[in-house]
């Protein structure tokens, strides 16, 4: 899109405007309109900023916006509409597109505004501009804040902002190129003006001013943008002698570059001969070997012997982005000198009147986070620049006492770690804590540089401020330990390289100064903080449920409580409330939790809590009698509480969260321990001696001809104290140091260099002392080291082992005892298969206190294992085996053999070699695209005799409407089987209205009940004799699940067989996941129910007396007797098994198998036809002794005693 062609409503909009003729302007009547139009316009522009775009590309603030600024300031209305327009036009590009665009064409977009920014800040380089902003701001200042009104406020804020805007508007690139030092830039253009109009001296009002307090950020952050390509020392030095001395640095400069060029010349002429040859010759380079096993043929002149290289012609390798080294931030470039003069007056002044009243404002607004997000960035910059320039400017410390002390250390110190921390984490913005690091850091060392001139003041007091600052920070353990922390974390690709300078002279002045310190006490205590890790205990396993002969005692102490209770000689607490409508846990859950609070109090012999939770849960949950009937006499609860204590109730087991540790490593808690101990600077020098300390040290030195001397002198001191006062001269051999080393002997200018080139013939002389002893050294060139390496390059490879190194105080050394023990053990356990071998040898290792990794490191010296690797501890969730090429070919020929066969899935998990789950197949065939959906995979059932019913573990439940969880234990087989049983709920459901042949089932039931399902094909015969008698009474058919509420039952709905025979007989599979149980349909009729009962009852009476079948208990409901009501909690005989059919299922004891246990809601029962009776609790043995005590009540259709005399005439009969 071409932004010249404007918007026709903006082009019109900016066209009522007016015009400029000369210097006037003439303005429309609309104008004030338009500017508002604008202002709308600018609102509601899209994400690629358009209508900022086309304003800039059609220079609206140049031409129109700035002459009505200039030329109508007494138009307060439109001198305000302009300042909000152009405060909006002037906002910085980041926060036009809240960050830098990566994809190409916001980027476009990105730099195209920031061009048009550049252009209005040169347009506002105009003394005429700010001298109108400037005098009106002055006449906004002079009203009492009881004539200043809101409006007036808001004018002063936006030219603020304003002011803020233009001077936050970046340089271009080429300006700055094309320039050089002491010419006037844009920035210094706008700063004359601005000091030409005397907004300078009003921006020191508004900080020194005891009623302008709210602006105290808005001119740090204006102050910060006007230093911004400043330097301190520079301003500071400026003015304080001749010119020449002024320019003294870069006459130093320009001597060592002159030098170095003349070193060159020398060079090349001593190696260019005397006369030409006509012959370059040729030579043979011995030792140097070329691709083949030769040596080097050189075509060239002995003078270009020195640069040959093998990677002449070759293309330097390219650098990814990512491994690029960080930036660095704009370079400080030098002002013009009238610009100069005007800064560094204004930092006298501001020193002298604003500088601490500001800083304690912004630093209460700080703390009280009134600010906005990362402004605490202007306090550092002002800290690090204002104290620089009071410490280079003849230093008084009064003039910065607000941010020299105890107080000020902390600040920064807690946001330099802050930093630091959202550098590691943050990866994506890496780069900006990276620099609001770097001011953190510069604002420590300003703060460590003004204590330093504080210890060298004529003035006692001030020495001794100085001495109470320092000891509080050596005190600390934090300012201790910060500089390792950057140093360890130092990352090029992210912090510039400015940033490992200012912090290798932050260290060397924080290690001189506490040296210093040390020397004049003999005794210094610090603060030492040291975390304990201590090992939480893992949570002790659930105690074991109590045995049926400890609750049968328990209920005999509960029944005398129980009976004075139900008499009313016990009072029953009138606050058990057992429903929570507020909850967000489902209804059928609170009533299984209702049904566990019952049983808790019961175990723990609270009965009146355990008798008023009953009946106000009956009263809330009325349907179905799950806690009893509405009518319930004290025989019937006192039976149901009975049967509830006793009842394998599941409970919640908290979900264990996934480990990522290794299995037998417990949690720890850190305890953080702080104490004081006796301070050794050697002990705390020690720990600078590591390798990421000298791998920074060394890639600042790469660049020593472009540092300055300080930073040098600060770079080498630190290493000279690592290799001369800790006598760890290895500590330094290493190539790339030799490289650095050997480029600086070898350079013309090394004599500007004389304190690195000491340092570097002093390693180098030791490296080969220690070389003529140890032939190892020059391989250990090739790797960084720490201090137990240099032990073992000094004095011997095996002082570690003997207890010499460093590791003597934590390791105690193998006693060659213990090393045979040890090879005794790892022979004696290393044939074991499945088992972990360091595990084992701990467990057997007469030596107590060894560790798994002491362990495997003696194994790896000894010789006995190549590596730790051969050690590696199996982690939990890592058993993921890809599926290799071979495996996919075998899983398509598979598919494709079997593919037109019923059971497409069953058959490739046959034959499959390599062992997979079900799911993992199916995931598979999916992936390779050899099926679409899963319905593709299910088993093709056939119309009779060929189905199979729920899958295993469906029904595993023994109490009403308790919620199961699913077994943590389950392996691959249940999981398959499981994965099946959902495949087969998953097909189509029988048809509703298919009736069974007479006679069906005969033979299946016959070989049924010689295998021994003697006792489940009773129980079926029971339910559906039962259901028979409950259609013909009622009238209503509705179709009956199948509840198996004993594991023998439930074992035989597992039966292929048994579901088969369930088939045949008529009976409905699950239609859903919703469903969990066989259910009988509706469409079956009592004739037809009792004929099916019949051909199972026909063989089952034949073998009656076989072993399978145990005689069943007297007074325990086996058959239909309409005559007799089933006394309320009774449901079923736990030792003849056969309990009733119920719709709604209640949870037994969870079986050591892997199954699938289901919930099984009482609405979806509801809507399909079910009758909402439920019973109350799980089955209880019975004897006639109750029978005769208890007060039969009717509970309704299908709830009838069947007694065992009765049976047995109906059978006669």
């Amino acid at each position: 899109m071409d932004w010249y062609m404007m918007n026709c409503e903006l082009l019109a909009t900016c066209s009522a405007l007016g015009y400029l003729e000369g210097d006037v302007y003439h303005r429309e009547p609309d104008c004030l309109e338009s500017v508002k139009d604008l202002i709308r316009y600018l609102r509601h522009e899209d994400e690629t900023r358009d209508v900022r775009q086309q304003l800039g590309a059609a220079q609206i603030l140049q031409n129109d916006l700035l002459p009505i600024l200039v030329q109508y300031p007494q138009d307060k209305v439109l001198f305000d509409a302009v300042i909000r327009l152009m405060v909006n036009l002037t906002q910085p590009a980041l926060l036009c597109f809240g960050k830098v665009p990566s994809d190409s064409a916001s980027r476009h977009y990105f730099l195209q505004v920031l061009s048009y920014l550049q252009a209005y800040k040169e347009a506002f380089a105009s003394e005429k501009v700010f001298v109108v902003l400037s005098e009106k701001l002055y006449n906004l200042l002079q009203l009492d804040w009881e004539q200043r009104q809101e409006e007036d406020t808001l004018l002063i804020e936006r030219i603020l902002l304003l002011v803020r805007n233009v001077l936050h508007v970046p340089p271009d690139p080429t300006e700055e190129q094309q320039g050089v030092d002491g010419d006037a830039s844009v920035h210094d253009r706008v700063l004359w003006a601005l000091h030409i109009s005397g907004m300078d001296d009003l921006l020191k009002f508004l900080a020194s001013a005891q009623v302008e307090q709210q602006w105290a950020l808005h001119v740090l952050e204006i102050i910060s943008l006007m230093f911004r390509d400043q330097s301190p020392e520079e301003l500071a030095a400026l003015g304080q002698g001749t010119a020449g001395a002024e320019h003294g640095e870069d006459t130093r400069e320009l001597e060592s570059l002159r030098q170095r060029e003349l070193a060159e010349k020398r060079a090349r002429a001593l190696q260019r001969p005397s006369r030409h040859s006509r012959f370059g010759g040729s030579y043979v380079l011995q030792g140097f070997k070329s691709i083949g096993d030769r040596d080097v043929v050189f075509h060239k002149g002995l003078h270009n012997l020195k640069s040959y290289t093998h990677d002449l012609g070759k293309e330097p390798q390219r650098v990814p982005r990512h491994r690029q080294a960080a930036p660095e931030s704009e370079p400080s470039r030098r002002s013009a000198r009238n610009v100069r003069l005007f800064l560094r007056h204004f930092c006298q002044d501001f020193l002298e009147g604003c500088y601490n009243r500001l800083m304690l404002l912004v630093k209460d607004q700080l703390v009280r986070e009134k600010a906005q997000q990362h402004d605490e960035t202007y306090y550092l910059w002002a800290t690090a620049f204002f104290m620089a320039f009071n410490r280079c400017r003849g230093f008084r410390p009064e003039l910065v006492s607000e941010t020299v002390g105890v107080r000020a250390f902390h600040f920064i110190e807690q946001n330099l770690t802050t930093y630091y921390e959202m550098a590691l984490m943050d990866k994506k913005e890496a780069t900006t804590w990276a620099r609001r690091m770097h001011l953190a850091l510069k604002a420590y060392q300003e703060l460590l540089r003004t204590v330093q001139e504080m210890d060298r003041s004529p003035e006692q007091a001030v020495r001794d401020s100085s001495q109470v600052i320092k000891s509080n920070i050596f005190y600390l353990m934090e300012y201790r330990e910060l500089f390792l922390a950057l140093f360890r974390k130092f990352d090029e690709t992210k912090q510039p390289r400015s940033f490992l300078r200012d912090l290798v002279e932050t260290a060397h002045l924080f290690l001189r100064m506490l040296e210093r310190f040390c020397r004049g006490r003999a005794n210094l205590v610090v603060q030492s903080k040291r975390v304990r890790r201590k090992k939480k205990p893992r949570a002790p396993a659930p105690p074991a449920p109590p045995s049926a002969a400890e609750l049968e005692q328990l209920w005999e102490g509960l029944a005398p409580q129980l009976q004075a209770c139900l008499e009313g000689e016990v009072p029953l607490p009138e606050d058990v409330v057992p429903f929570d409508a507020a909850s967000e846990t489902p209804v059928e859950e609170q009533r299984a939790e209702a049904l566990l609070r019952i049983q808790e109090c019961l175990r723990d012999s609270r009965v009146p809590q355990a008798l008023r939770l009953l009946r106000s849960a009956r009263d809330v949950w009325p349907e179905g009698d799950v806690f009893g009937a509405a009518d319930a006499g004290p025989p019937e609860e006192t039976q149901l509480l009975r049967e509830i204590l006793v009842a394998p109730l599941p409970r919640h087991a908290p979900e264990e969260p996934e480990e990522e540790e290794e299995e037998d490593e417990e949690e720890e808690e850190q305890t953080v321990q702080v104490s004081e101990k006796e301070f050794n600077f050697l002990d705390y020098l020690k720990r600078f001696a590591c390798a990421p300390v000298v791998r920074a040290l060394v890639l600042l030195l790469r660049g020593y001809a472009q540092n300055s001397p300080r930073t040098n002198h600060c770079a080498a001191r630190l290493l000279h104290r690592l290799a001369r006062d800790l006598r760890m001269e290895p500590l330094l051999f290493q190539l790339s140091l030799f490289a650095l080393f050997h480029r600086l002997l070898s350079d013309p200018a090394a004599a500007a260099h004389q304190e690195l080139v000491a340092l570097a013939k002093f390693i180098l002389g030791k490296f080969f002392a220690l070389a003529a002893t140890n032939k190892k050294a020059f391989v250990e060139l090739l790797f960084w080291k720490s201090p137990a390496i240099v032990c073992e390059m000094t004095k011997g490879y095996s002082s570690l082992q003997e207890g010499e190194g460093t590791t003597r105080s934590r390791v105690s050394p193998w006693t060659p005892q213990e090393e045979q023990e040890l090879q005794e053990l790892y022979w004696k356990y290393k044939e074991v298969e499945g088992g972990d071998i360091i595990a084992a040898i701990l467990a057997h290792l007469p030596t107590p206190g060894r560790t798994r990794r002491q362990v495997v490191k003696q194994l790896v010296r000894m010789g006995l294992a190549s590596s730790a690797k051969d050690f590696q501890q199996e982690r939990k969730g890592t058993r993921i085996v890809l599926w290799t090429q071979e495996q996919e070919e075998e899983l398509t020929r598979l598919f494709e053999e079997f593919q037109g066969s019923d059971d497409v899935l069953g058959n490739i998990m046959k034959h499959l070699t390599a062992r997979r789950s079900r799911a993992r197949v199916v995931e598979k065939l999916l992936g390779l695209g050899l099926v679409a959906e899963r319905k593709e995979l299910f088993k093709k059932r056939r119309r009779k005799g060929h189905g199979h019913g729920p899958g295993p573990g469906q029904a595993a439940v023994s109490v009403p409407a308790v919620p199961a969880q699913d077994s943590s234990g389950e392996d691959e087989d249940s999981e398959e089987e499981e994965e099946e049983d959902e495949d087969e709920a998953e097909e189509g459901p029988m048809e509703e209205h298919w009736v069974p042949e007479e006679g069906a089932g005969q033979d299946l039931a016959q070989h049924l009940h010689q295998e021994g399902l003697a006792g489940p094909l009773r129980w079926l015969e029971t339910c559906l004799r039962r259901v028979a008698g409950d259609r013909e009474e009622d009238g209503v058919s509705h179709p009956v699940p199948l509840v198996p509420l004993t594991e023998e039952n439930e074992d035989a709905m597992e039966d292929r067989r048994f579901r088969t025979l369930l088939r045949q007989l008529g009976l409905r599979p699950p239609a859903s996941e919703q469903e969990s149980f066989w259910r009988i349909p509706a469409a079956l009729t009592p004739q037809q129910l009792r004929r099916a009962a019949a051909s199972i009852a026909r063989h089952g009476h034949d073998l009656s007396g076989s072993p399978q079948d145990p005689p069943e208990p007297p007074g325990c409901p086996q058959d239909p007797a309409p005559a007799e009501p089933l006394p309320a909690g009774l449901g079923s005989d736990s030792e003849s098994e056969e309990p009733v059919p119920v719709p709604i299922p209640v949870p037994s004891p969870v079986q050591p198998r892997t199954k699938r246990r289901r919930e099984l809601a009482s609405e979806d029962e509801d809507e399909d036809g079910g009758s909402s009776g439920t019973e109350p609790a799980p089955a209880a043995p019975c004897s006639k002794e109750d029978e005769e005590d208890e007060d039969p009540q009717p509970r309704g259709r299908r709830k009838r005693i069947r007694c065992l005399e009765e049976e047995e005439e109906e059978d006669e009969g």
